[in-house]
């Protein structure tokens, strides 16, 4: 089936991380703020088989993505960056709920070294930056809960499930562990941007690395096929 609102995905996503690698803040104004509805409209062209409820979720969670997009164009603003997270929390929250419908569950061996990210960052933001260890470490619970869920190997039962990750294959619920692990390094490259770019080369630099593994998460934790299955657990 043709993707034409996915593959302008895509298109938008190179224009926005274009324009934060060379500067063009103009550029992100116009993209960036493109990407979530053009996969919420892929959701409602292609996700025809979803149910209303996994539908109203999904569709809220790109909405709430939506606002964070807009707030962290300026990452540098740290009340943006508090005011982003809060929005991505709300996305994460909804994520979270999709993947228990789906009959997503907590396991240990999956968690731990989840957990131990988030001390890590925690623990990072605490000594350099205490003013906001306690709203990104907050956030930070909600990306590992849907990190977590995302890779829980039930939801793709026929996938090989390496260190807690799902291994992508042809069925795109095997596809949801990457995208969780992608979103994880581009908000853990947030907070390493944040303490420790100084440069204005080398903040740009690793802002297009964030927007980039940022965009791959959200095509493949998105795709509305995931949740056109119809089994439950």
């Amino acid at each position: 089936m043709v993707r034409p609102f996915r593959a302008a995905y895509v298109g938008a996503a190179l224009v926005t991380v274009y324009g934060a690698v060379s500067g063009r803040e103009r550029l992100q104004w116009f993209s960036k703020p493109l990407l979530m509805p053009l996969l919420a409209a892929d959701a409602l062209h292609g996700g025809r088989a979803l149910a209303p409820a996994d539908r109203t979720l999904l569709l809220g969670s790109l909405a709430a993505a939506t606002v964070g997009d807009v707030l962290l164009i300026d990452p540098d603003d740290d009340r943006r960056l508090v005011a982003g997270a809060s929005s991505f929390a709300v996305m994460q929250a909804g994520y979270s709920a999709l993947w228990l419908r789906r009959g997503a569950r907590p396991r240990v061996r999956v968690a731990v070294p989840r957990l131990a990210a988030w001390l890590g960052a925690a623990g990072l933001l605490r000594a350099k930056a205490p003013n906001l260890a306690v709203p990104l470490s907050s956030y930070g619970v909600t990306l590992g809960t849907a990190a977590v869920l995302a890779s829980d190997p039930r939801l793709a039962p026929g996938a090989e499930n390496i260190a807690g990750t799902n291994i992508p294959s042809r069925d795109p619920r095997s596809r949801l562990g990457v995208g969780a692990l992608l979103f994880t390094v581009s908000d853990g490259l947030i907070v390493l941007r944040r303490l420790f770019a100084r440069g204005a080369r080398s903040r740009r630099v690793t802002e297009s690395v964030i927007l980039s593994t940022y965009a791959a998460a959200q095509y493949l934790l998105t795709d509305p096929r995931v949740h056109e299955v119809t089994d439950r657990a």
